[in-house]
């Protein structure tokens, strides 16, 4: 049995978010936990529009797909709902994979004609251009018309330049451009593809195949066997604390889903795509959370020409630099590049601040040729890792991190002049796609400012720490 992951759309990663949702990606991509107290009726939630989507599915699977859910509508689009007491451990869905969507699904004629570079995402995003443009006649015409319409997302390169204007100190900015410039990229390498299909289907447009990407991005499920849309599980919306998952058994040839606790009947049913930074969320699902456990920051620093020794210093640090094991969100990864995530002890060794980013202050504190060779020699000494022991001269290693306190400092101003210009502007008077955005980019930039202002305090803790072993020395 294999997990399956839910995999955002140009990154590869995986799929989850925290327990109080707002704004979600309005088809089916976001959750809304109901208390049992005040469960609606079953029949006031039903999705009528999907009556017929459940047998459907189950008549070409050849089997029994769900007896416990139903397609219901939540404030935010289209979810499943407990059809029946649901009690934990029980199987509430199977999935044939004979029903699910994926890159073998594409005829072979189209097939030929894709470039090797291009990614499965793009290509499953082709067979649900072919599919949308065969309408009633194609044989997934009742699960790809329940799939959101264009201008029904929120992922952030469908913004506007003043839209993403709200969320440019963030690294989400530039992740938006490098995506939609790799979504482009592709789309110019399927130009052979849209041509050959120009007298059967009609013409492709750019918007066309960046909806497509994105549909199959946010709700594509990624496992050892590749990339696949599974139909009515991709209608469960997502719960980061949740321990049900989707996963698949190649033995059975099926995908399913345990409960991972009971359902009052009329219940909202809820699984982790994965875990998930509100940055992750809004850029491949288009929604952020309140409050996410699994916020980071992305910080690049600059290394001015003019620093002091700034070719030794550089050298050293490419010499001793290790990629990270994870992909940082389409950004290059680089002896300058680290990832923030909340530091929630003030006495212990700073989890979430990276060591990485403590040994690229010491290094640059150093003046003189010696101490950038007594680094050097101390890590081949050691483990190897370049400037990961504390400084032997203390009022040096107080300087260093003073150095990323100053940093800490000026991004949490930052931050929160962007928060309070977004709190600013008078929300009733904003359209309703605006007002969603603007919700989303106060998500992420609050997210990344509890996590700054975490690092910053550790610092500060570290740093008088420090100060008083002077003081006794």
């Amino acid at each position: 049995m294999l997990l399956r992951l839910r995999t955002p759309t140009f990154r590869w990663s995986l799929r989850s978010t925290s327990k109080a949702h707002l704004y979600p990606h309005p088809s089916s991509s976001f959750h809304l936990s109901l208390s049992s107290s005040i469960q609606p009726q079953v029949s006031d939630i039903l999705d009528g529009d999907c009556d017929g989507f459940l047998p459907w599915l189950e008549r070409k699977a050849g089997s029994r797909i769900s007896s416990a859910l139903s397609i219901g509508k939540s404030p935010y689009g289209r979810a499943l709902f407990a059809s029946r007491i649901i009690h934990m451990g029980e199987c509430i869905l199977q999935v044939p994979y004979s029903v699910q969507i994926s890159v073998d699904n594409l005829l072979p004629e189209i097939r030929s004609l894709i470039s090797n570079g291009v990614g499965n995402i793009s290509k499953l995003a082709v067979v649900i251009l072919v599919e949308q443009k065969l309408g009633r006649d194609s044989e997934w015409d009742p699960y790809i018309s329940c799939l959101p319409q264009q201008g029904q997302l929120h992922n952030t390169i469908f913004w506007s330049a003043s839209e993403l204007d709200m969320i440019r100190i963030s690294s989400v900015y530039q992740e938006t451009i490098n995506q939609k410039s790799q979504i482009e990229k592709d789309f110019l390498a399927m130009r052979p593809v849209f041509e050959s299909l120009l007298k059967s289907f009609g013409e492709f447009t750019f918007r066309d195949f960046m909806h497509a990407c994105t549909l199959v991005g946010s709700r594509a499920w990624g496992s050892m066997k590749g990339l696949s849309l599974i139909p009515f599980a991709d209608f469960l919306n997502h719960d980061g604390v949740s321990e049900a998952i989707v996963m698949s058994d190649d033995d059975k040839q099926y995908s399913e889903v345990t409960a991972d606790r009971d359902y009052a009947l009329g219940e909202q049913v809820l699984i982790r795509y994965g875990k998930f930074s509100n940055a992750t969320l809004m850029l491949d699902f288009g929604f952020t959370l309140p409050y996410n456990n699994y916020d980071e920051v992305h910080i690049q620093l600059d290394i001015p020409k003019h620093v002091h020794l700034h070719e030794p210093k550089m050298e050293l640090l490419r010499r001793y630099f290790v990629r990270p094991t994870k992909d940082m969100k389409g950004l290059s990864n680089s002896v300058n590049s680290f990832i923030i995530k909340e530091v929630t002890s003030t006495r212990g060794k700073g989890k979430g601040l990276p060591q990485s980013l403590r040994a690229f202050a010491r290094v640059l504190s150093c003046t003189s040729p010696q101490e950038l060779k007594d680094l050097a020699m101390e890590a081949a000494q050691t483990d190897g890792r370049l400037a990961r022991r504390p400084l032997r001269n203390i009022n040096k290693e107080i300087e260093a991190h003073l150095m990323l306190s100053s940093l800490f400092a000026k991004l949490i101003s930052e931050h929160s002049e962007a928060i309070l210009s977004l709190e600013s502007f008078n929300a009733p008077s904003l359209g309703t796609k605006l007002a969603v955005r603007r919700t989303m980019a106060r998500g992420l930039l609050a997210g990344e400012l509890r996590i700054l202002k975490s690092a910053s305090a550790w610092l500060d803790n570290y740093c008088s720490s420090l100060t008083g072993q002077c003081i006794h020395c």
